[in-house]
């Protein structure tokens, strides 16, 4: 059969992905990153250097496994370009053989990673334009024109009007990337969308033989498109969802350029993402030219040599590539925050000053708040019966499946007509209504839990439903209760702006400390990570249930995944203004100019209404019109970061190699504490005093700043000098700062107060975290 329609086309690969699925190996097969570190390209990188390189793999592989053409086979990757490794079938002798040999840095398992949106578990969107950076500010920024983003991710739908190229001149000339396009005849680059890559043999190497439906950088998932958009989509009015939040749509840097690397594919007991595929993609972004690279993926914390998002963004960073990458959706417990190696710029989720309110009516006259993006509306003031789900289940069903609405659990009989009460947790909240639907029920309440709190979020639900705070939702199961014959009516979703408070912290936003460095403050900046609205796929609904037929090209969506991307754009924004700067003076202007209030105003909160800290925002919620003008920024490069692991203990033959060059650590070794961050953490002061060092630049006019310290409670805090004068642009003074336990003080655990450097014009704010 011929087929010349390219939008049939188009729908025949799409259902061909959705229906097909990996083979499984018919055996335990493992695979490993064997991982040398840097390249010693002397020259530009050309394809007999590559070809050089692999030869030299397959000689290495050989001469442990006795033959040269058995190891040529059992390498599917070969980082030829800046990072130099490669990924092979191994067994754990022979990768643990490897791992000793002196010119290894590491070995680990391709293990899997995971997205970091919400929506996967517990189902979770435009963005109200209080965060979109002025225009007169960024005037001469251009929008990020000249900045190139890449997002690694789930690929990219195309025809989505965010990547349309109109108003864009000529690609950048030093773009080396490609459209990898040669299987999937209906995906387009153009001058917006200017590359987009695939890379499956990671994710082929644990889950067995892909078939040729995987051959294509398109997103058939829905998140890259929403990330890249989110990060650098143009302009795009008249977008809404489901008709709310209409507004014009646009990325952080809407005129840059964009490229799509596809490393994350149909999730394998919920994992998306392999090690492998994203070394290979870093690798291949950083030769392509990026300005800018996005990663809202993540593991759970590990050695920085063991992980291939703090590999791959070394190496970008040695070639001054800013890297953006979540901190994950492990919240709200303490120490689960990813990606957290220095070199990266890393983001937890808050809200925004906007809503989507659906109420909740009772029969008693109280109304109750919540959230929604339901698809479908109750009849004008109509009322219903109310129950419990568990209520309705099956005589001899589950309790808990039935409280939780679980698919199957409730009986047609009981619930037929009327709006059920589902409890908040273990399966997707929008399967919950699918499952109340089935049964016959008439809409949907969402109960939140303690753990949850006022932290609401606007799904797309199947039916009229939505979501209460946990002291709400108390109010209400008391109605339902203690009333005979219970009503209620659920309001349609209504778009809602100045909401108080805002920000307010994600409850699901991983948090600090770092267990892999936890000298160095992550995250380090929250941004909208909630019910943020950008670009989708046209291959699968909202919910990305299958069950689902609905279609968007917009939609709702929450995760750190989502926070990461205005950072992105915002740094994209930077660098088209500041080319000279390095990533680490761009995410210190980022973070300096960062507030801690909300717009009450008083403290951010989390989602318990407790008083959020410096582990959940890091420095605070992003303000992009103050990060490009803030006055002083903590600057740092790669032999800050090499001491920085000097002093984490690694070996000087690993530093050597991972360097890529003949560096040799400072003696004494550095204090972790000393690496000049835009924060200062000091896990340790218990008995003796601290002293931090800090260094700052001036990127403003002639100035003199003078310093106010916050003190964290039960620590004494004294800077030396107090008071910086700067005559000229690019001038650098050093001060120190001690902190002293204040012996009196009963107090044990972290405490947190704030270093502010200030000209009367500029803020310079650094936070101060203390173990005591």
């Amino acid at each position: 059969m011929k087929l010349t329609n390219p939008s049939l086309l188009l729908l025949l690969l799409v259902l061909l992905h959705l229906v097909s699925k990996p083979i499984l190996a018919s055996k335990d097969s493992l695979s490993y990153v064997v991982y040398f570190g840097a390249h010693s390209h002397v020259e530009e990188i050309t394809e007999d250097a590559m070809d050089r390189v692999r030869e030299t793999h397959y000689d290495f592989l050989g001469s442990f496994t006795g033959s040269r053409e058995k190891a040529t086979d059992d390498i599917f990757y070969s980082y030829t370009k800046h990072i130099n490794g490669f990924a092979a079938h191994l067994d754990h002798d022979l990768a643990y053989a490897i791992s000793k040999h002196p010119e290894v840095v590491s070995v680990f398992p391709n293990k899997a990673l995971k997205l970091h949106t919400t929506r996967s578990w517990d189902f979770l969107g435009l963005e109200h334009n209080s965060y979109v950076p002025s225009s007169s500010i960024w005037r001469k920024a251009r929008f990020g024109e000249d900045t190139i983003i890449a997002n690694l991710d789930t690929g990219v739908w195309p025809e989505s009007k965010s990547f349309r190229d109109e108003g864009l001149g000529p690609i950048p000339s030093r773009w080396k990337g490609i459209c990898q396009n040669q299987k999937d005849a209906t995906f387009h680059c153009n001058r917006k969308l200017i590359g987009a890559r695939y890379f499956h043999k990671g994710y082929a190497a644990a889950v067995g033989p892909l078939n040729s439906s995987f051959d294509s950088p398109r997103d058939l998932d829905g998140h890259g498109s929403h990330t890249l958009s989110t990060a650098g989509g143009a302009f795009v009015p008249g977008v809404s969802v489901f008709g709310q939040g209409n507004g014009t749509a646009k990325g952080g840097s809407p005129r840059a350029r964009v490229a799509a690397y596809k490393v994350c594919w149909p999730p394998i007991k919920g994992n998306e993402c392999y090690d492998a595929d994203v070394l290979a993609a870093f690798d291949a972004a950083i030769h392509d030219g990026a300005d800018v690279i996005s990663v809202s993926l993540g593991s759970e914390p590990t050695s920085f040599f063991n992980d291939s998002v703090a590999i791959g963004s070394f190496h970008a960073a040695k070639k001054r590539i800013v890297v953006v990458c979540s901190a994950g959706n492990s919240g709200p417990g303490d120490g689960t925050v990813s990606n957290a190696a220095p070199w990266q710029i890393t983001v937890g989720a808050s809200t925004m000053d906007r809503e989507f309110a659906s109420n909740l009516v009772l029969g008693n006259g109280k109304h109750y708040k919540g959230q929604s993006l339901a698809s479908t509306a109750l009849p004008h003031a109509k009322f219903y019966p109310i129950i419990a789900s568990i209520t309705a289940k099956f005589k001899n069903g589950s309790a808990l499946d039935a409280q939780l609405c679980k698919l199957g659990s409730l009986d047609p009989k009981k619930a037929k007509g009327k709006i059920l009460v589902c409890l908040r947790g273990q399966n997707g909240r929008v399967e919950k209504g699918r499952a109340v639907a089935l049964a016959g029920g008439v809409g949907m309440v969402l109960e939140n839990t303690n753990v949850t709190g006022n932290d609401l979020t606007a799904d797309p639900h199947v039916l009229p439903a939505t979501q209460l705070t946990s002291k709400d939702s108390l109010a209400v199961s008391r109605y339902v209760s203690q009333t005979k014959n219970p009503i209620a009516h659920i309001t349609p979703s209504r778009t809602a702006l100045g909401l108080k408070p805002a920000p307010v912290m994600a409850s699901f936003s991983s948090k600090g400390p770092s267990t892999v460095a936890p000298e160095i403050l992550k995250p380090d900046i929250t941004a909208p990570g909630v019910s943020v609205i950008a670009a989708y796929t046209g291959a699968i609904s909202p919910t990305n249930e299958q069950f689902d037929p609905r279609r968007l090209l917009y939609n709702a969506v929450s995760g750190t995944s989502m926070s990461c991307p205005h950072i992105s754009g915002i740094a994209g924004l930077l660098k088209t203004r500041y080319p000279s700067w390095s990533p680490a003076a761009i995410r210190s202007a980022i973070m300096t100019t960062a507030t801690t209030m909300d717009d009450i105003p008083g403290p951010i909160q989390n989602a318990t209404n407790m008083k959020a800290t410096p582990f959940s925002f890091g420095a605070g919620h992003v303000q992009p019109n103050l990060a490009v003008n803030p006055g002083l920024v903590y600057d740092s490069g790669i032999k800050d970061y090499l001491n920085f692991l000097c002093s984490l203990g690694y070996n000087a033959s690993q530093i050597a190699v991972f360097s890529g060059n003949n560096f040799t650590c400072s003696s004494p070794k550095t204090s972790l504490v000393n690496l000049n961050y835009p924060s200062i953490t000091v896990p340790n002061l218990t008995s003796s005093k601290v002293t931090v060092s800090r260094t700052v630049k001036n990127v403003g006019r002639p100035s003199s700043y003078t310093v106010r310290v916050t003190k964290p409670r039960g620590v004494y805090v004294a800077v030396n000098p107090t008071s910086l004068n700067f005559t000229k642009v690019g001038e650098q003074k050093t001060f120190k700062v001690t902190l002293v336990k204040d012996k009196g003080n009963k107090a044990k655990g972290y405490v947190f107060g704030e270093l502010v450097w200030s000209d009367k014009k500029h803020r310079v704010r650094s936070p101060i975290v203390a173990k005591l």
